[in-house]
Protein backbone atom coordinates (compact mmCIF):
# COMPACT_ATOMS: atom_id res chain seq x y z
CA UNK A 1 0.00 0.00 0.00
CA UNK A 2 1.28 3.24 -0.85
CA UNK A 3 1.60 6.39 1.77
CA UNK A 4 -1.22 7.87 -0.13
CA UNK A 5 -3.14 4.58 -0.10
CA UNK A 6 -2.53 4.64 3.94
CA UNK A 7 -3.59 8.50 4.52
CA UNK A 8 -7.09 7.76 2.30
CA UNK A 9 -7.72 4.86 4.47
CA UNK A 10 -7.10 6.95 7.66
CA UNK A 11 -9.00 10.01 6.93
CA UNK A 12 -11.60 7.86 5.17
CA UNK A 13 -11.88 6.34 8.71
CA UNK A 14 -12.63 9.10 10.76
CA UNK A 15 -14.51 10.75 8.11
CA UNK A 16 -17.22 8.26 5.58
CA UNK A 17 -17.36 10.79 3.16
CA UNK A 18 -14.05 11.62 2.37
CA UNK A 19 -13.01 8.43 0.54
CA UNK A 20 -16.01 9.32 -1.67
CA UNK A 21 -14.79 13.00 -2.19
CA UNK A 22 -11.45 11.21 -3.19
CA UNK A 23 -12.91 9.32 -6.03
CA UNK A 24 -14.83 12.15 -7.37
CA UNK A 25 -11.70 14.12 -7.77
CA UNK A 26 -9.99 11.72 -9.30
CA UNK A 27 -12.55 10.86 -11.56
CA UNK A 28 -12.62 14.67 -12.48
CA UNK A 29 -8.71 14.57 -12.79
CA UNK A 30 -9.07 11.70 -14.86
CA UNK A 31 -11.15 13.27 -17.60
CA UNK A 32 -8.72 16.62 -17.74
CA UNK A 33 -6.52 14.02 -18.60
CA UNK A 34 -8.40 12.55 -21.37
CA UNK A 35 -9.42 15.42 -22.60
CA UNK A 36 -5.68 16.79 -22.70
CA UNK A 37 -4.42 13.14 -24.56
CA UNK A 38 -6.48 13.63 -27.20
CA UNK A 39 -5.89 17.38 -27.63
CA UNK A 40 -1.97 16.39 -27.75
CA UNK A 41 -2.44 13.18 -29.97
CA UNK A 42 -4.01 15.41 -32.47
CA UNK A 43 -1.74 17.73 -33.03
CA UNK A 44 -4.10 20.63 -31.27
CA UNK A 45 -3.49 24.05 -29.23
CA UNK A 46 -5.79 24.68 -26.64
CA UNK A 47 -7.28 27.53 -28.51
CA UNK A 48 -7.76 25.10 -31.67
CA UNK A 49 -10.11 22.67 -29.93
CA UNK A 50 -11.43 25.92 -28.42
CA UNK A 51 -12.65 27.36 -31.72
CA UNK A 52 -13.74 23.33 -32.98
CA UNK A 53 -16.04 22.84 -30.28
CA UNK A 54 -16.88 27.11 -30.02
CA UNK A 55 -15.78 27.79 -26.70
CA UNK A 56 -12.61 29.53 -25.04
CA UNK A 57 -9.54 28.81 -24.33
CA UNK A 58 -9.71 29.09 -20.86
CA UNK A 59 -12.97 26.95 -20.46
CA UNK A 60 -10.59 24.09 -22.22
CA UNK A 61 -7.62 25.05 -19.59
CA UNK A 62 -10.30 24.50 -17.15
CA UNK A 63 -11.58 21.51 -18.44
CA UNK A 64 -8.02 19.73 -18.86
CA UNK A 65 -7.11 21.07 -15.01
CA UNK A 66 -9.68 20.12 -13.84
CA UNK A 67 -10.36 23.05 -12.25
CA UNK A 68 -14.35 23.89 -13.78
CA UNK A 69 -15.89 21.14 -13.34
CA UNK A 70 -16.53 19.38 -16.90
CA UNK A 71 -20.34 19.96 -18.28
CA UNK A 72 -21.37 16.73 -20.22
CA UNK A 73 -22.42 18.81 -23.22
CA UNK A 74 -19.12 20.08 -23.18
CA UNK A 75 -17.76 16.63 -23.03
CA UNK A 76 -19.94 15.43 -26.23
CA UNK A 77 -18.74 18.34 -28.26
CA UNK A 78 -15.00 17.23 -27.52
CA UNK A 79 -16.07 13.66 -28.31
CA UNK A 80 -18.05 14.76 -31.34
CA UNK A 81 -14.72 17.07 -32.49
CA UNK A 82 -12.38 14.22 -32.33
CA UNK A 83 -14.73 11.62 -33.79
CA UNK A 84 -15.24 9.99 -31.02
CA UNK A 85 -18.09 8.72 -28.96
CA UNK A 86 -18.78 9.41 -25.25
CA UNK A 87 -19.86 6.82 -23.21
CA UNK A 88 -20.54 7.24 -19.28
CA UNK A 89 -20.93 4.11 -17.43
CA UNK A 90 -22.08 3.21 -13.49
CA UNK A 91 -20.41 0.73 -12.18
Amino acid sequence: MSEIDAVIRKRSAKSPTFAAQVESELAELRVGLIVKELRQKNNLTQEELAKRIKTTKSAISRLENSTGGARLETLEKVALAFGKELVIEFR
